[in-house]
């Protein structure tokens, strides 16, 4: 009872610090539009600055655009599966004990089979190489290390997508410096700073929005990273623990002192003092 509690709160505590920095973010966003619009009007500022960040309909809004949505799907699912309650439910670790405790190997197998938990998919491989303890420690280390795999590989690409942010970002940037300076140039050099700080701020707008995808998808990297590692290492030292309850009996030693060739004698048997040897006949 006080693991599940332990659990159940720690999977809490994680939910309300991610609200916390989602609602940071926005509040500090919506603060400083405010700010910024004192003396002019937020509500006018406000619009300005969502039709600069997103007036940009351009190859590079759209890749970040999908990218965004692509990203908020992957936190929400690691989030989700990546949790004691999901890897590692007590119910199956325990259903898993009564089994071997109760020598139903036969239903354990069944049982193994079809749970998707990760101590069920460590110890199904072992239990089909039974009796051989050997091979059934080596099958359910490389399932452990498949599972942990596929786990590390399906929040890589979080990683990947927040690598990604800031170069997408900067590769806009860079485009809409060199339109806006073209765009001088061909006006033989009387634009007016007006129109020339117009477009960079056009062009800076895609590295804002490269730095929103990236911050959220990093963070949410390196705290699932970690959540998936102490996972797997409880899941493995749980499955550990069950694969040795099933662990087959050993072969008994030799007896202490015994030569290799040479018979030990049964119990009870009457051990015989050698005959003497016949003394020569005496000669004529």
């Amino acid at each position: 009872m006080s693991r599940r509690r332990s659990s159940y709160a720690s999977s809490k505590l994680r939910i309300g610090l991610l609200a916390a920095m989602l609602g940071a973010v926005l509040f500090a966003g919506v603060s400083w539009a405010q700010e910024t619009g004192q003396g002019g009007g937020s509500t006018a500022v406000k619009s300005t600055l969502t039709s600069v960040i997103l007036g940009q309909k351009d190859p590079i809004f759209f890749i970040i655009a999908i990218l965004s949505v692509v990203g908020l799907t992957l936190i929400i699912q690691g989030f989700i599966k990546n949790r004691s309650a999901v890897m590692l439910p007590e119910s199956s670790t325990n259903t898993i004990r009564d089994m071997i405790q109760n020598k139903r190997f036969k239903e354990l197998i069944e049982f193994t089979e079809t749970d998707p938990s990760f101590v069920s998919k460590a110890l199904n491989p072992a239990l089909k190489r039974a009796p051989s303890f050997s091979s059934m420690k080596e099958a359910m280390e490389t399932a452990i290390g498949e599972q942990t795999a596929e786990r590390f590989r399906s929040i890589e690409y979080l990683n990947i997508i927040g690598n990604l942010g800031p170069l997408l970002g900067l590769t806009g940037t860079v485009l809409g410096m060199i339109e806006a300076f073209n765009a001088m140039n061909n006006a033989g050099g009387t634009a007016s700073p007006g129109d020339l700080a117009g477009g960079i701020s056009r062009a800076l707008a895609h590295t804002f929005l490269g730095l929103f995808l990236a911050v959220p998808c990093l963070a949410c990297f390196g705290i699932l990273r970690t959540m998936v590692d102490r996972l797997t290492v409880r899941g493995a030292l749980v499955a550990e623990e069950l694969l040795l309850m099933i662990k087959p009996a050993e072969a008994k030693p030799a007896a202490a002192g015994a030569r290799p060739g040479v018979v030990a004698p049964q119990p009870g048997a009457v051990r015989k003092a050698p005959m003497p040897a016949p003394s020569p006949a005496p000669q004529a």
